[in-house]
């Protein structure tokens, strides 16, 4: 049987960018005011920006982009495991029912992200079954850059495979969830998008076609056939790993080429990348087409 690798990288699209979803304020439980904080992100070279204060809708408009795209957005808190509401069109109330919540923004034709979902001494902020019962959300956060001072893990990519494994199509986002100065520039979101408006962003976002990371730097991005091929300016080691986690392979190296066996029974491959500092980088899954 023929397979084949599905990417969600646009190779229409041209444009890299480099963004953060998860942004606090004075408005919920931020140390520094919403323009103080724009003026922190812009001054460190980013493209996009997303202020996603605790159940507050904060308008693009009230604050100065300072040469970045600013996308509407918050972050759901109250009643429930946390999730952020990516280019709000309305303020969704913090329902209890999160499956409600994850229906009303899709019927407003935005995205939703679960966050830090093994945040807390026990690692389980949203719990795996929640994860694997609610339907209509884009992703969960791999990376939650507050977490690491915190309790719990900044980490999820066990949670991710478990989603992947099971057959689930959703994508491994990394935010920095900042709260003060110390809390940016820990993860962020690379797209291939096809222009800087916020349509483009949110399009490629939604559609996987960006990767995550805490600083590596992924140069390309390519699959073809059953070839998958991903290099990186600064990383160390290259792996790939298939469902439930499981390490397939991996090269000490900047850059990776696998070629899936054409009798495996893989459901998806994605490529990590490992550098100094504690860098990581993540590709979104490709998923294995028979």
């Amino acid at each position: 049987m023929a397979i084949s690798l599905q990417s969600s990288y646009n190779p229409e699209n041209s444009l890299w960018l480099k963004g953060n979803l998860h942004t606090h304020t004075t408005e919920s439980d931020g140390r520094r005011a919403p323009q103080e904080v724009v003026d922190d992100y812009a001054a460190r070279g980013y493209d996009f920006l997303m202020i996603s204060d605790h159940d507050k809708l904060t308008q693009p408009s009230t604050v100065l982009g300072r040469g970045m795209t600013l996308i509407p957005g918050n972050e759901i808190s109250a009643k429930g495991p946390h999730l952020l509401h990516v280019n709000a069109k309305t303020h969704i109330p913090p329902l209890e029912d999160r499956q409600k919540v994850l229906d009303l923004i899709a019927e407003e034709k935005s995205f939703s992200v679960i966050n830090h979902p093994n945040w807390q001494d026990h690692y389980d902020h949203c719990p795996q079954e929640k994860l694997a019962g609610w339907k209509g959300y884009a992703g969960i956060e791999i990376f939650n850059g507050v977490i690491r001072r915190l309790t719990g893990s900044e980490f999820a990519t066990d949670r991710w495979d478990q989603l992947l494994g099971s057959g689930r199509r959703v994508w491994g986002f990394a935010n920095d969830d900042s709260h003060d100065e110390q809390d940016v520039e820990l993860g962020w979101n690379v797209v291939r998008a096809k222009d800087r408006s916020v349509e483009s962003i949110v399009a490629a976002l939604a559609s996987g076609s960006f990767y995550a990371s805490t600083g590596i730097t992924l140069n390309r991005i390519e699959a073809y056939g059953r070839t998958v091929h991903v290099s990186a300016e600064n990383a160390e080691r290259m792996v790939v790993v298939t469902d439930f986690g499981k390490r397939l392979f991996h090269i000490d190296r900047n850059e990776v080429t696998f070629n899936v066996p054409a009798d495996c029974g893989y459901s998806y491959i994605r490529v990590e990348a490992y550098g100094g500092a504690e860098k990581h980088a993540w590709t979104q899954p490709f998923f294995i087409k028979r």
